[in-house]
This record gives structure tokens, sequence and C-alpha cells, in this order.
């Protein structure tokens, strides 16, 4: 099989992206190579999404489009979709896709393709393979998506928390997580090929060892991770992505307040600020709680960052149990937030919860907490202004000729890929120093001058 190219089409979350890296360098390993245009392929992998009814609907009408666009390609249906409904019967579950592979055991990827190519006097059923959860996926990622110099490392799979609204472990299953020396290695390696920034992911981080079989530290398993990776001996940025306000671990803000290159950045997903509704949600804390958790976290590291996310339209929630959310949003005042609209999901405790909200409501909720989070948000950039940062560069924007002033996207520490804001940095393309350091992956430095509702506006400072 050599030069037989495939497109993968990503869906989903970054823990979906670090597969879909995964799944590229296993058909490396047997002569596929990727391309970026599906028009090209043999093989069109739709990587899915399955964790709320929008982003299952993405996924399948994905497929659905793949097959009737490309009609010579394979399809292959991967990721959580495939996982959740193959689980049980080990069967197709739709008529578009060639082929199905879940997320237990990404490495199948090889006999998934194997098999959807052989021969077809020999090939009599759709390749369906579900692995069992068990451990977590690693392996070689000769190509990432992320931006330049940026990746995400996955140090936990699956989740024990069970928030009543939640399909994931019935997709990944109970929590794995890897070993501390198996991460820092992978970081050491990302770092020695020219990545800088470093995002830890998993279903929830702070969990990040509960599943060892033997812990004799003093500190927590997520402590002493990042107490290692402090051990390595270049410049990196490294960020925690996810930790589940009722596992937090104080013992890592020290570790980060003594060590500039773990930033002070937490992302704690509080969904609600409402203590009915967040006892509903089979979540232990409550708003005092995560108010006091905010402000520790702040007397601690006076720079940190919070990003949140919040759901609306859980069932039975009333307009003043979503008032309280508000309320909360506004005593806490995080730097970041996101939203999502309630969905139902097969197999969750919520999904038997009454009354429901109607969707029209819920998005009306959610336009509500985004629009009172813009305002939050933009007062906190308001203090960068006359600031110096370094930026790293994510995308050059193209000049005319004669141009003499160029712009780039980037971002500052305070900024996670993706789901933050960005830093648009004008530079002189008439100084050759400063159009030389302009590209994909590097870092410079800006000075802030103004804020954009949630970006930041900077100028390049000269060498």
């Amino acid at each position: 099989m050599i030069n037989q190219l495939f497109y993968i089409d990503q869906h989903g979350c970054a823990k979906n992206q670090v597969d879909a890296e995964l799944l590229t360098g296993y058909l490396k390993e047997i002569g596929w190579e990727r391309t970026d245009s599906a028009e090209q392929a043999k093989l069109i992998i739709i990587n899915s999404c399955g964790f709320i009814e929008s982003a299952k609907l993405e996924s399948i009408t994905a497929v659905i489009e793949a097959k009737k666009q490309y009609p010579n390609a394979k399809i292959l249906l991967a990721g959580c979709l495939a996982e959740r409904y193959c689980k049980e019967t080990n069967k197709p579950f739709m008529e578009e896709a060639d082929a199905f592979l879940g997320n237990g055991d990404i490495s199948k990827i090889k006999d998934v393709v194997q098999n959807l190519f052989a021969n077809s006097s020999t090939k009599n059923e759709v390749p369906v393979i579900i692995e069992p959860q068990n451990g977590v996926c690693s392996g070689s990622r000769p190509e990432l998506f992320s931006f330049p110099a940026s990746a995400y490392v996955k140090i936990t799979e699956g989740c024990n928390n069970r928030c009543s609204f939640c399909a994931i472990p019935l997709i990944r299953g109970n929590l794995r997580s890897r070993s501390i020396n198996e991460i820092v290695e992978e970081i050491k390696q990302l770092l020695s090929k020219g990545i800088f920034e470093i995002n830890l992911i998993g279903q929830d981080l702070a969990s990040f060892g509960k599943d060892f079989e033997e812990n004799t530290m003093d500190i927590s398993p997520l402590a002493s991770l990042l107490t290692e990776i402090t051990k390595i001996k270049t410049d990196f940025w490294l960020r925690l992505l996810y930790i589940h306000p009722d596992n937090f671990n104080p013992d890592i803000l020290p570790i980060i307040k003594n060590d500039s290159r773990l930033l002070p950045y937490f992302d704690i997903p509080f969904q609600s600020g409402d203590d009915t509704i967040i006892k509903k949600m089979n979540r232990h804390g409550n708003c005092t709680r995560y108010i006091r958790l905010v402000d520790k976290i702040r007397d601690t590291l006076p720079d940190a960052v919070i990003r949140t996310t919040f759901l609306t339209g859980f069932p039975s929630e009333t307009e003043d149990q979503f008032t309280n959310t508000v309320k909360f949003i506004e005593s806490i005042k995080p730097n970041w937030s996101g939203c999502f609209t309630y969905s139902k999901e097969d197999g969750t405790a919520a999904e038997k919860l009454r009354p429901a909200v109607p969707k029209k409501i819920a998005k009306q909720r959610k336009e509500l907490i985004e629009e009172a989070q813009t305002k939050i948000t933009t007062e906190h950039l308001k203090q960068y202004i006359d600031k110096v940062f370094e930026i790293l560069i994510e995308e050059v924007i193209p000049t005319k000729e004669n141009e003499e002033t160029g712009f780039f996207i980037g971002r500052a520490w305070f900024q996670a890929p993706d789901v933050d804001g960005a830093v648009v940095v004008q530079y002189d393309t008439t100084n050759e120093n400063q159009k030389n350091k302009v590209f994909p992956g590097n870092r410079v430095k800006a000075r802030i001058i103004n804020v954009n509702t949630v970006d930041l506006h900077g100028f390049m400072l000269v060498p």
C-alpha cells in the first residue's frame, strides 16, 4: 500500500485530535500518506464526536456527505460515534460508512484498513472493530494538527466522575492514567522537535493517578507529574486544560508559582451557579466552595487566569436558578468561559430528569451568559494594555505589494488555543529584522495597545 492517500475529517475535542494524530501515525506505518484534499483520497476518515446531539448530527452528516461527494473513496467512521453506537452490537449502525473503528485501541486502524482494501472476493463484511477501553492509547504522532509549535498531550482517558449529563464515561470508559515517566518522556520528545507550548488534556486532570495501584506519594499524582516536568531543562509553556472543581488539587499551586513555565491558567468547568442544579448534575460542591476555590487560586497566583464552562437548560432549571448562575459568573468573574445547551443523552442519569427546559429557552439563556461573559472578558483584558508579552504566532495575514504595515495573529500565555481570544499584532514590513521573525510557530515580543471585545491589538517591538 505505497502512496495510498487518506484524508481525515476531524470533529470534536482536543482529545479526539490526539486520536487523529495517532491514527495518522499508524497509517503511515503501513505505507499510507495523509492528504489535505478529500478528492484525492482513497480513504476518508470521519473522526467523529459523540458528546452531544449537535456534535453527533454533525459527524453523521459528514459521513453522508462524504459518501455522496466521493463515491470512489472508502468511508471510515472512527472515534466516539463509532464507539458509542457499535459497542454493544459490534455491527454497523449506518449504511453510508464502509468501516467502523472505536477509540479503545487506535492501533487497530491497521487491521480495519487492510480488511477494507482486501480483495473483494475475500471481504464479506463491513469491518467493525470496537476494542475494550483499556489503558491510554499512545504512539508516534509524526503529524500534529495543532498550530505550529503547539501540541496536546493526553495524560488520562475515561472518567469516574459520572456527571449526570455527561456521556463520556459511556463512550470512553472509566479513568485510566498514563505513567508519569511516559508523559514526561513524550513532552521531552515534543520539545526536542521544536514544540514550545504543551497543553495537558484529559477528561479531568485532577483525577490523574487516582487509578494507580499503589500511590505512596506525599502529594497528589498531578503535583508529582508537574514536579517531574519542572526538571526538564528547556524553555516552554505548559497549560492544564480541564480540572473538575470537586477534585481540584491545591498542592499544584505552589509548584506553578515557583516555575514560570507552568502557566497559571486554570480550566475549571463549573457548569452551573445554582446549588440545586449542581447537586442534580451529580457534582458534590456548591457555589460557596467554588467561589472559595477561585479566591484561593487568585490569592496564591495573582496573575491567574480562570476559564470555565456553563450548561444551560439542564432539566428542571428554573429562571431563578439560571439567574443564580449569572450571579455566580458575576461573582467569580472568569477571564474566559464557554457555554452550551443541555443535550439529553441516552444512558445518562439526567436523561430521566423532568421537567425538560424548552430548547428555545436554553438557547436564550446561553446567549445571556455569553453576553455577560464578553463584558467580563473585555474588562479583564484591559489590564494588559501597555504591557509587553511574548506572542506565539499562529497565522500571518498576507500583505499586498508595497504595503508597509503587516499583521499576524497569535496568542499570549493567557490564551489557550482554539477556545480563547487572540492577539492581532502589527509589524513593519520594511524592517527586515522584524519581517524575518514573522512566521507561524515563532515567538516575538509585542506591546498591547487596545482591546477589541475578546481580542487584543498590539504592535511588534523592534528587536
